[in-house]
């Protein structure tokens, strides 16, 4: 699939702000409401937006507990493990990697006693081998 200017003005404008209405985008980029929404619906039908989300911003309470963990799996039971990690849904995403570790997943978890129990759920995950996590304090 071509992306062209358009689309790419109009991906720009959602990742400013995914919750904007398709009337909110047209004004915005000069185009029609209908332009729009055929764009949009052609880029979700080919997998260009994956999905829309938000960011929240200081002051919406607690901030959540975020962490990377470095996982080491058992012989060819990578899929399989991979496809219980996505089902956790603290869990933000997970990447294959080289060396001592086989996958690294990002969390984030609304407290530490919740943080805990993802741990222990994915320690318990058949051929998981081996884990270390880090918390992540402050952005530097």
């Amino acid at each position: 699939m071509q992306i062209d200017q358009t689309d790419t003005r109009l991906l720009t404008a959602l990742k400013q702000d995914a919750r904007a209405s398709v009337t909110t985008l047209a004004a915005t980029l000069n185009l029609t409401r209908t332009t729009v929404q055929k764009r949009m619906e052609r880029l979700e039908r080919d997998g260009i937006i994956a999905r829309y989300t938000i960011e929240v911003g200081e002051g919406s309470g607690p901030p959540p507990v975020r962490a990377v963990m470095l996982i080491a799996l058992q012989g060819a039971m990578g899929r399989k493990i991979i496809r219980r990690l996505h089902d956790i849904p603290a869990i933000t995403s997970v990447y294959s990697t080289n060396g001592k570790w086989d996958l690294v997943a990002n969390i984030e978890a609304e407290s530490l006693p919740a943080f805990d129990r993802i741990l222990r759920d994915v320690r318990e995950i058949e051929g998981v081998t081996n884990s270390e996590t880090c918390l992540l304090l402050d952005e530097a």
